[in-house]
C-alpha cells in the first residue's frame, strides 16, 4: 500500500564539500519527501544500500548528520520507511535482474549505469535524488534504455522518467500520485482490508473502534463496499485540504446532511460514539449512500482531523426507526 520513491544512487556519488552543504541537501530531500506524503499517501523509500550508511560529506556519514539535525528532521528520517535493496518484497523478477546486472536490458544516464532510475521507470513511480549536481535539478530525467530484441540485436531508445529533487518538482506529479492511490482503492477486496489498511488508504481520517466490526462485516463482492470506499476517499481528500474554518464538502461528490432536533433529542445516544482518544462524542453529520440506505457518520474535529464514527444502515429517526 506504500507509494514507493526510488532513491537515485547516482546522486549519492558526489558528497557535499562540507557539512553545511550536506545539511542543506538533506533538508531539501526531506521537504521533497514530505511534499509527496502531503498528497495523502504513505511513502516508502527504496534504496540500493542501507540509506543510513550514506556519506553526505567527507568524514560526515548520515549517522553524524542525525546528531546535528533539528528534532523534526531527525525524527522524520528515523521513522521513514526504507527498503534495501531495491527489490525487497517486490515479486518482479525483472526488478531483481536489473538490480543484479543480470537483465537483458539496462538503463544509463549520461553513459553511467543507472539502476535506481531504471527501476523507477519499470515501476512507473518517482525517482528521487539528493540535489548534489545540477543535472538532478529537474522534474524529469532522460535515460538511455538498451535491450536485446528477438533477433539478438541491441536496441537503444531514449526514455523519460518522473523525478524530483525539490519539493516544487513534486507538485507537477500530483496526478500520478493520485492515480496510484486510486488504483489501491480499486483493489481493496473487502471491509477487513479497508480496516487493516486504513492508515495507508486514508491517513487524514481517524476511526472509532466500533467501525472495525462494521467494516469487517462487509464481504468481498458486497454492493456496499465500493461506495463506502469511495465516500471515505472523498472525505479523506476534503480533510487533506481543510486548513481552517468550517469543514465544507461543497464541490465533492458527497450528499451530506445533519439530524433534526427531534431526532437528536430522542436518539442522540445512537449517534454518540467513543473516539480514539477515549472520549464519547456526538456524530450528527453524515453522508448518505441512498441506493443501499447506508450512512457514514463523521465528526469534523479540527482542521486536518475528521473522525469516522459509524458505517452501516440508516440509524433510527423520529420518522424512521430503521
Amino acid at each position: 500500500m506504500d507509494f514507493d520513491l526510488i532513491l537515485n544512487e547516482l546522486s549519492l556519488r558526489n558528497p557535499a564539500p562540507n557539512e553545511q552543504v550536506a545539511q542543506q541537501r538533506m533538508s531539501e530531500l526531506i521537504k521533497t519527501i514530505k511534499t509527496v506524503k502531503a498528497q495523502g499517501v504513505k511513502v516508502s523509500l527504496r534504496t540500493q544500500e542501507d540509506f543510513h550508511t550514506t556519506i553526505l560529506a567527507p568524514n560526515y556519514p548520515l549517522r553524524h548528520w542525525l546528531n546535528d539535525a533539528d528534532r523534526d528532521e531527525r525524527l522524520f528520517i528515523k521513522i521513514l520507511g526504507t527498503k534495501a535493496p531495491f527489490s525487497t518484497d517486490i515479486a518482479n523478477s525483472e526488478i531483481q535482474d536489473i538490480e543484479n546486472n543480470a537483465s537483458l536490458s539496462e538503463f544509463r544516464h549520461q553513459g553511467e549505469m543507472a539502476i535506481g532510475l531504471g527501476i523507477a521507470y519499470v515501476l512507473n513511480t518517482i525517482a528521487i535524488s539528493l540535489l548534489s549536481q545540477e543535472c538532478w535539478d529537474c522534474n524529469r530525467v532522460k535515460l538511455e534504455f538498451r535491450y536485446l530484441d528477438e533477433d539478438g540485436e541491441i536496441i537503444s531508445e531514449s526514455v523519460e522518467i518522473i523525478h524530483a529533487s525539490r519539493s516544487s518538482h513534486v507538485q507537477e506529479h500530483a496526478s500520478l500520485i493520485q492515480q496510484n492511490q486510486e488504483r489501491i482503492y480499486q483493489n481493496v477486496s473487502d471491509g477487513l482490508e479497508v480496516w487493516n489498511c486504513r492508515e495507508e488508504l486514508f491517513p487524514n481520517l481517524e476511526f472509532c473502534d466500533a467501525v472495525r466490526k462494521q467494516l469487517e462485516d462487509i464481504r468481498t463482492g458486497q454492493l456496499e463496499l465500493e461506495p463506502v470506499v469511495s465516500i471515505l476517499f472523498e472525505l479523506h481528500k476534503c480533510t487533506k485540504n481543510w486548513n481552517n474554518g468550517y469543514f465544507n464538502l461543497d464541490g465533492y461528490p458527497i450528499e451530506e446532511s445533519g439530524e433534526s432536533k427531534p431526532t437528536l433529542g430522542k436518539y442522540f445516544k445512537e449517534r454518540t460514539f467513543r473516539c480514539p482518544d477515549g472520549k464519547d462524542r456526538l456524530f450528527e453529520r453524515h453522508v448518505k449512500l441512498r441506493f443501499c440506505n447506508w450512512r457514514i457518520h463523521f465528526l469534523a474535529e479540527q482542521p486536518g482531523i475528521v473522525i469516522i464514527g459509524y458505517i452501516g444502515r440508516h440509524l433510527p429517526t423520529v420518522k424512521y426507526r430503521t
